[in-house]
């Protein structure tokens, strides 16, 4: 990690991620839903202002689907003057859009901050407290605890009844230190392990993971009712 002079306040040179290459064909829209209309803008939009507007952040790459990349450049063109913002066409995965993304930050980044395309109702107190434990610990998410009974199932039938006082939800954003991030995403390329978080390709080099609690409100926008209920809570 780069030095600070003598004296300096230390801030961690922070850049966020934002893997936004899928093409919505699990929420059934002609339009990839990042560009969906959420208030005044698209989703894409909204979910990227928070970190535009964040005073640690200093570069936001986002991975867009390689046929709207330029849409996303125009779209995002009014953030652009707060922030170095960069769009790359994003991978085949969102695993792969992180690793893409990643090679378009900064070098002299410290922090990454990696966060879904279509969470927009996150807070800031939220990344403070993700890079806080990141710049601290390495690496931290954002969970929140299971209330629910879980049950593992298998062929319709009830194999067992878990522990949900050990069970949490991980959530965005999630942050790391850049070479940690660097080099668990590198291991799993050459393993060819695909992972459903950064947190657990971390996890694979054994490195500890921070946890911090989330937000009920910052949900992510997988279907047309999570978008319903993400405007209402908006609008609130």
């Amino acid at each position: 990690m780069p030095r600070h002079p003598p004296g300096s306040v230390t801030m961690p040179s922070v850049a966020a991620v934002i893997p936004a290459g899928g093409l919505g064909t699990r929420f059934g829209s002609r339009t990839p839903k990042q560009f969906l209309r959420f208030g005044a803008m698209p989703i894409l939009a909204a979910t990227i202002r928070h970190f535009a507007a964040h005073p640690s952040v200093r570069a936001v790459v986002i991975a867009a689907p390689g046929s709207y990349v330029a849409r996303t450049r125009r779209v995002l063109a009014p953030l652009a003057r707060r922030v170095e913002l960069t769009v790359v066409a994003g991978g085949r995965t969102r695993q792969d859009s992180v690793w893409l993304a990643l090679q378009a930050a900064p070098e002299d980044t410290e922090i990454v901050v990696v966060h879904d395309a279509v969470r927009p109702l996150i807070a800031r107190r939220l990344i403070d407290a993700v890079v806080a434990a990141a710049a601290e610990a390495g690496a931290a998410i954002c969970a929140l605890p299971i209330a629910e009974t879980v049950k593992r199932v298998r062929g319709e039938l009830v194999e067992a009844t878990l522990d949900r006082s050990e069970l949490w939800t991980a959530q965005t954003p999630q942050a790391f230190r850049a070479d940690l991030l660097r080099e668990a995403h590198e291991k799993a390329r050459r393993d060819g392990v695909v992972g459903t978080d950064d947190a657990m390709l971390v996890e694979r080099l054994g490195h500890p993971v921070r946890v911090v609690r989330g937000l009920v409100e910052n949900v992510k926008i997988t279907t047309p009712e999570d978008l319903r209920r993400a405007r209402r809570a908006a609008r609130r």
